[in-house]
């Protein structure tokens, strides 16, 4: 089960059903089955908080994702800041909803086993990124 809540933000325009439809797709894409998977989505200073509280660092960022993953089947909580999204949006001249998709993903190939902190890793998960991208485009269209 996949569930989308806020803390101090509004729950942006996301449509839940086609985006749980879509993340059970690119999860099965992994040989992964979605198990318990919480959204939270908040704002920078949410997110600094949480940052300091659980991982020690003191910096802002767009998503932090907690795995609880048994086996095949991915669990975990996604924290997202809409307002580092949206000014990353902005930074890389891409659309909100764009930028938005791409973290909303970006924590579910963390989950599936895809890393982006060592050497080519992030490469890797761009690459990742644009397929699940272009695989959402794919179910819309």
């Amino acid at each position: 089960m996949i569930t989308y809540s806020t803390d101090g933000v509004r729950m942006p325009s996301i449509r839940k059903r086609e985006t749980t439809a879509w993340i059970k797709a690119v999860a099965a894409e992994y040989g992964r089955r979605v198990g318990e998977v919480g959204y939270m989505f908040v704002s920078d200073e949410k997110i600094l908080e949480v940052n300091r509280e659980y991982l020690g660092h003191d910096y802002y960022t767009d998503i932090i994702t907690f795995d609880y993953d048994e086996g095949d089947r991915i669990n975990g909580d996604i924290v997202i800041s809409l307002d580092t999204v949206r000014s990353n949006a902005a930074l890389f001249g891409k659309e909100y909803q764009d930028e938005l998709h791409r973290v909303i993903i970006h924590g579910i190939l963390h989950l599936c086993g895809i890393n982006d902190k060592g050497p080519g890793e992030r490469e890797q998960m761009e690459a990742a990124e644009n397929r699940a991208l272009d695989m959402l485009a794919g179910m819309a269209g």
